[in-house]
């Protein structure tokens, strides 16, 4: 397995200088941000390290340049925007730009995709199952066609009452990725597999693994943290952020060592992306160098 990190952190970045901490700290791979310039909504969203608008022939060789010459990987390109908001204006910009990101995967090599399914909060799970097939069967055939694996994270994409009711992605559990793969059986389709996710939704993170071993495509390194005595108070059916919180990998719930070891189990081999979404690491660029830094010295105790 390859160790890296997920670019968005480094918001304030370059490509360039994203890609040379990466080097310098010895990173092997990025999963690169590709959002649209000027999109952000929300946390974590609206970072560009690579414009896909930009990338013709000329870039495409700059950018492989520049990656082999500090020894860094992409391991994938990265746009996690809601694929079946009820904004239908909104809806056909994502697909559009994910089908740039798509060939442009395809352009450099890279052949990973990593974003949400999406989900129509106005509709509940039957009918969003309905909305996957339309919105995401042309998608599917074009990764296809361009040989792209599309890895969809399981984030619920729910904290707040913006995300109220049923968040924003509708791959959040191991049932709903049966229907969503029998929908759409392709071996182009399948999962960037984060533990976190399934720490507070009360899942197990580690079975999991083992069934959709051919369907793990990418991997997320974040850790979460629930605080019991909040729960007590508020109940599962509180907005989410009110009992958890993301926490850098060692400092939450997620028990690192069997999560890596089911990977090494299926024989896993691909890119392990850290993830860093923990507050208390973000008050200055400093913290969040500090932050991925901690990170990789602690995974590096599972993962070489």
């Amino acid at each position: 397995m390859k160790l890296g990190f997920v670019s968005a952190i480094l918001d304030k970045y370059t490509f360039e200088q994203m890609i040379d901490f990466a080097a310098e700290k010895k990173f092997q791979c990025v999963e690169a941000a590709c959002w649209p310039k000027g999109t952000a909504e929300r946390r974590y969203a609206g970072v560009t390290h690579i414009d896909v608008e930009e990338v013709d022939d000329q870039k495409a060789e700059y950018i492989l340049a520049y990656c082999k010459e500090r020894g860094v990987e992409i391991s994938s390109l990265a746009f996690y925007p809601n694929m079946l908001d009820a904004d239908m204006e909104k809806r056909n910009e994502n697909i559009e730009h994910l089908k740039k990101v798509i060939r442009v995967s395809s352009k450099l090599g890279i052949n990973m995709v990593t974003t949400f399914i999406g989900r129509n909060q106005d509709k509940n799970v039957e009918e969003n199952l309905d909305e996957v097939a339309e919105v995401w069967l042309p998608i599917i055939r074009l990764a296809e066609k361009m040989k792209v694996r599309v890895a969809i994270e399981n984030c619920p994409m729910l904290f707040s009452a913006e995300q109220w009711p049923g968040g924003q992605n509708l791959m959040t559990t191991p049932a709903i990725w049966r229907k969503v793969f029998d929908l759409i059986p392709s071996d182009y389709l399948g999962l960037n597999y984060d533990p976190s996710h399934f720490v507070w939704q009360m899942i197990d993170y580690v079975k999991p693994i083992y069934e959709f071993k051919d369907k793990i495509f990418h991997v997320h390194y974040k850790d979460i943290k629930v605080y019991k005595e909040r729960l007590t108070e508020v109940g599962i059916m509180a907005y989410p952020l009110e009992f958890m919180c993301p926490k850098l990998p060692g400092l939450g719930d997620v028990n690192w060592g069997k999560y890596v070891s089911a990977l090494t189990d299926i024989g896993y081999d691909g890119y392990t992306c850290i993830e860093i979404e923990d507050k208390a690491f973000e008050g200055n660029d400093e913290q969040v160098r500090n932050a991925l830094i901690l990170s990789q010295r602690y995974l590096r105790q599972f993962v070489i």
